[in-house]
């Protein structure tokens, strides 16, 4: 019996050393060079939030067994870490498994695409593809393959720069205001009569004159004369008689400002003869109760040379002199504007309201007011105010969520920008203020629903959304929401979507100083593989931030550089 046992496990022997002997996955091991594998990206590239790749490769001929099956895993390897991408499942021509078929004879190619999410940590990484063969049941691993460096993360540099608006105020330093009397002249006659200067028109202004001189806050700002002749008689007589009625009208009124001691510089008054006046003809008699006053206005419409005009309507005689009586007198004036600067208060006087009796501000004023200082406790005092004592303008509460959110008090802010909304539904700046929130607090769909929602509020919006399309990884709409802004998430956008011309967009940028677009120049200067200008930038950056050494040293960005002195030196 015993020598039965040791003959059976001799026969076991033999049969296991025959089968590893004629095992196609043993050939496939000691081949496996000739296959061949390539990975892009490489470095492969952190694109919103996750590293996507794909896989092309080639087997030769009479490489891959007809019954085999094998699994092609890629691994992303980072420090003790690693994270698997979903494998790929290949096999040959008469395996039952499931995957690609490859050609034993030809040979034969496949390709793969996976995601994976990025973590913390990847950025340094390598990967890698592990291969497994199966026939029969029995398993067989191929060596492990790099095939790609990573991880280019450059948009994550991306600038929480996101910008809220205030509602503005529509305060102004002074308003002009316009004082209209009319001087009515004889026909054919310039002389300003004594009657008309006692007109109830001219008493009020006299008065009005009187009242102005008392109030600091009121300036004589100009006078402007208009003046008209009647459409009869010859046209260029009307002509000179217009220009006449415009000088002696404005003397008229300046004799009235000169007795009220009233001074007034060189050029204070414009005078503008406008010739015959068929425009205000027609307004009159469209007025007017004259029988046939529908026949004239034919004529106006039919003619338009004025003499021929003119001498159609004096054909209907019976008619033509009731509107000689009841239309063509009113024609014959001068319309005198006086035009008074009314001030508005000054900024002191504001200030002083402020700290003694701010609630006698009206809103507009208050909201002017914020803008008097550099304090944000003294803004959010006023905003405050506003919200309190006009409490149905959205501009209060919106203008102290602003405040807040520059402080990132986000909660405080959201609770004020609400309010806000409220006052104001769909507002487009309130919408715009929602928006900053969600995305500040990662709600990144939520953020782009309000920024839709917030067209016309300013090119603030846009420029939000391009923070949105960069973390999203859709660069094209992240460098046209950014078109004509310079700044450095605009050079970011341009970079990622394969531009990298950047300099200018930076250096007309308020961040063309920070450490970090020195480092985004850098960038772009390796993409562009332009050595000298990377160096030069990035010794620049680390200057102004000694972190960048090591962020640069690590970079996959600069990869092919990185055995170089010079770039050695910038970044150790």
């Amino acid at each position: 019996m015993k020598n039965q046992n040791v003959k059976l496990l001799a026969l076991v022997a033999v049969a296991a050393t025959a089968f590893v002997a004629c095992n196609p996955l043993s050939k496939m091991i000691k081949r496996q060079a000739e296959v061949n594998y390539e990975l892009t990206p490489n470095p492969v590239e952190m694109h919103a939030d996750s590293i996507e790749i794909a896989i092309n490769g080639s087997f030769p001929e009479k490489y891959f067994n007809k019954k085999v099956s094998a699994t092609i895993t890629p691994v992303l390897v980072y420090g003790e870490n690693s994270e698997s991408f979903a494998p790929l499942q290949l096999k040959g021509e008469v395996s039952e498994a499931e995957g690609t078929t490859i050609n034993y004879e030809k040979g034969g190619s496949f390709s793969h695409t996976a995601k994976i999410p990025y973590k913390d940590g990847m950025e340094v990484a390598t990967v890698e593809l592990r291969a497994t063969g199966e026939y029969k049941g029995k398993t067989k691993d191929l060596d492990p393959r790099k095939v790609a460096d990573g991880t280019i993360i450059t948009p994550k540099l991306v600038m929480s720069s996101d910008k809220g608006i205030m509602g503005l105020d529509k305060f102004v330093k002074f308003t002009l205001e316009d004082n209209n009397v009319v001087i009515n002249y004889l026909v054919n006659n310039s002389v300003v009569r004594a009657s008309e200067l006692s007109d109830d028109d001219i008493k009020a202004l006299k008065a009005n004159i009187k009242e102005w001189q008392k109030n600091v806050k009121m300036e004589f700002n100009s006078m402007v004369v208009d003046a008209y002749a009647s459409p009869e008689g010859e046209l260029s007589k009307n002509d000179n008689l217009a220009n006449e009625r415009a000088a002696s009208g404005a003397k008229a009124i300046t004799g009235i400002l000169k007795g009220a001691k009233v001074e007034t510089a060189e050029g204070f008054a414009s005078l503008n003869g406008k010739g015959e006046d068929w425009d205000g003809f027609r307004k009159l008699m469209t007025e007017s109760d004259i029988a046939d006053k529908e026949l004239i206005i034919r004529v106006l419409e039919t003619y338009s040379d004025l003499e021929k005009r003119e001498q159609e309507i004096k054909n209907l005689a019976a008619t033509y002199t009731e509107v000689a009586k009841k239309v063509l007198p009113e024609l014959r004036r001068s319309q005198i504007n006086l035009i008074m600067k009314h001030h508005n208060l000054t900024d002191e006087e504001i200030k002083v309201l402020v700290d003694t009796k701010i609630d006698s501000l009206d809103v507009e004023q208050m909201l002017y007011a914020a803008t008097l200082y550099n304090d944000d406790a003294k803004k959010e005092s006023i905003y405050k105010s506003v919200s309190s004592v006009h409490a149905a303008d959205w501009r209060g509460p919106n203008n102290l969520g602003y405040i807040y959110l520059t402080q990132n008090k986000l909660a405080d802010a959201k609770a004020e920008f609400e309010k806000a909304n409220g006052l104001s539904a769909d507002n487009p700046i309130v919408n715009n203020n929602l928006g900053v929130i969600e995305r500040l607090n990662g709600n990144l769909d939520a953020a782009m629903e309000y920024y839709d929602k917030a067209s016309g509020a300013g090119s603030e919006v846009s420029e939000n959304k391009g923070i949105i399309y960069i973390i999203k990884g859709d660069y094209a709409s992240a460098t046209s929401s950014y078109s004509g802004v310079n700044s450095f998430n605009a050079a970011l956008a341009n970079v990622l979507n394969g531009n990298n011309d950047i300099a200018g967009i930076i250096d007309g940028s308020s961040d063309k100083d920070e450490a970090l677009s020195y480092y985004l120049k850098a960038v772009a200067a390796a993409r562009a593989g332009d050595k000298n200008m990377l160096v030069n930038n990035l010794k620049t950056a680390t200057s102004k931030d000694a972190a960048l050494k090591a962020k640069g040293k690590n970079d996959a960005e600069f990869i092919k550089f990185r055995d170089d002195a010079e770039f050695q030196a910038a970044v150790n």
